[in-house]
């Protein structure tokens, strides 16, 4: 799955193009159905993900391993240890509907935190720890933040804006002297009695993602517990019931930023509710991911291009017992070139490879790859989830395409996001009244991709010089690289004319797209 791995697609079939078309598409209403039968969700309205997850009977035994202090924590100490913050976070004040921040990198901490804050009812809203001050400023104006969890240097700097920040060590020692990392220390400990458990409602602000969405700026992305349940339910729940070998023996290894759904949905809450255990890397390193996936016999391994790319010229210089635990990796974010894949499967050909789509307006809900002996599509972003619903619409006209035909993609189902935080416009240009998120083909200047083979996509600018204006391109990269993380610093620059734009104003980024292809 992705933040933007492809608003056009192509539903091709063999009826596309005919007038017969598959039971799953109605040329009446224009939509496209799961081919996958629904799934019940709860119904029960006072109903938060928390209790939800932990009501999901498993034999897991081990929930979450930090390598690099060798410690691991059971499933069954994971709700102590949430119960346990949830106290110490209520002795410190937090409450119902305040919004606690994470400022942090993967750790075994990450899950902990989440959950007990949402425990009490509190909102969470996570941040890229590399991200700038300006940047982080910003999301603690927008939404609120009363509360934060980050590393100790930065800790001191959020205290500064106002924030009850408190420092996290990179993993769990109870026994640490570090005096700076003392208030943390408490709060997990939790001797504070039990926390009252406020009523929770599924429609209730859980989370608070921030995404550039459909319409280029940065939005905070308001998820609902019951988009939380709908994400565990439709995809990780039933992702695995697809296979036969048990979920609680598979092992996953987390390298994927939990401070973005794509990680959030699988190691913070997803994997959770079947016993998985989660192996967790702070950071991407090659020779340390293969380290990891034999020592703990990693069995599933989600990525990125980049990392996909790497691990590949990894293994091609591997010993034959390397990487024999590994099941499958699946792979999402951006695209994957078709050489990329080839290559991968050349090197480890016992290794199912899976494509997935997403966004943080769908909770990760999309569409997944499946594969299985007889039929195999690797460059396949998959079918749509169970109970989601799409529409494929003609950018000029609006109206619907059947299979065959490509357009923007409109997605409709349970995990679709309650509103933008803050922002009635922006949530009507991408919600219409029936419900359908315009995943749209649109983006911001300053975080439009061109393809890359290792990185999928590489950010690049469109910018349209003011009358007699000299600003170059370093110039460009120079200024926005003073404002955002490392990550999202521009590598290429286009200078045109005019931005193309639809009727209703929006930015078309096919077109976009295909000026860069001409170009290159």
């Amino acid at each position: 799955m992705a933040t933007s791995l492809s608003s056009h697609f192509s539903l091709e079939t063999p009826e596309s193009k005919a007038t017969h078309f598959p039971h799953w598409y109605s040329p009446e209403t224009g939509i496209y159905s799961s081919k996958h039968s629904s799934i019940p969700l709860p119904t029960d309205p006072f109903l938060d993900v928390v209790s939800f997850l932990f009501t999901h009977q498993h034999d897991g035994l081990t929930a979450l391993i930090d390598p690099s202090s060798g410690f691991s924590l059971p499933y069954s100490k994971l709700l102590p240890f949430v119960q346990s913050m949830a106290s110490g976070l209520h002795h410190l004040g937090v409450s119902q509907g305040d919004v606690v921040l994470l400022l942090l990198p993967n750790s075994v901490h990450f899950p902990i935190i989440f959950l007990s804050v949402l425990y009490l009812g509190a909102v969470v809203s996570t941040m890229n720890p590399l991200s700038s001050m300006f940047e982080i400023k910003k999301q603690i104006s927008h939404c609120s933040v009363r509360f934060a969890f980050t590393s100790l240097d930065k800790s001191k700097q959020l205290q500064n804006l106002g924030v009850h920040a408190i420092g996290v060590p990179e993993n769990i020692d109870l026994g640490s002297e570090n005096i700076g990392f003392s208030p943390f220390h408490k709060l997990i400990r939790g001797r504070f009695g039990e926390a009252p458990r406020p009523v929770i409602r599924q429609q209730d602000t859980a989370a608070i993602m921030y995404s550039s969405g459909t319409t280029g700026v940065s939005k905070g992305v308001v998820l609902t517990h019951g988009n939380l349940i709908a994400m565990v339910e439709l995809f990780v729940k039933f992702e695995a019931s697809q296979y036969k070998y048990p979920s609680s023996k598979n092992v996953y290894l987390a390298v994927v930023p939990m401070f973005h759904i794509y990680g959030l949905s699988l190691f913070v809450v997803g994997l959770l509710s079947l016993g998985t255990t989660i192996v967790i890397m702070r950071r991407f390193d090659a020779g340390e991911a293969a380290k990891l996936i034999d020592e703990y016999g990693v069995t599933h391994f989600p990525v990125v291009p980049p990392m996909l790319a790497t691990l590949t010229t990894r293994a091609k210089g591997a010993c034959g017992n390397s990487f024999k635990s590994l099941k499958q990796i699946s792979c999402g974010a951006a695209p994957v070139s078709r050489k990329l894949i080839d290559d991968f499967h050349q090197v480890l050909p016992h290794v199912d490879f899976i494509q997935g789509y997403g966004m943080t307006e769908t909770t990760a809900v999309g569409t997944r790859g499946y594969n299985t002996q007889e039929f195999q599509k690797y460059s396949s972003i998959g079918l749509l989830a169970p109970n989601m619903q799409a529409k494929v619409v003609d950018w000029t006209s609006g109206s619907s395409l059947p299979p065959g035909y490509c357009g923007e993609l409109w997605l409709r189902g349970p995990a679709i996001m309650q509103r933008y935080l803050n922002n009635v416009e922006a949530t009507k240009m991408t919600i219409d009244e029936d419900g359908w998120l315009r995943t749209g083909d649109i983006v911001c200047f300053d975080e439009d991709g061109e393809s890359d083979e290792v990185f999928g996509e590489i950010p690049v600018a469109f910018v349209v010089r003011r009358h007699g204006s000299r600003l170059t391109e370093e110039a460009v990269k120079d200024f926005v690289a003073k404002q955002v993380a490392p990550y999202k610093k521009i590598r290429k620059v286009e200078f045109i004319s005019s931005i193309p734009k639809s009727a209703a104003g929006k930015i078309l980024r096919r077109e976009l797209r295909k000026l860069l292809n001409c170009r290159l």
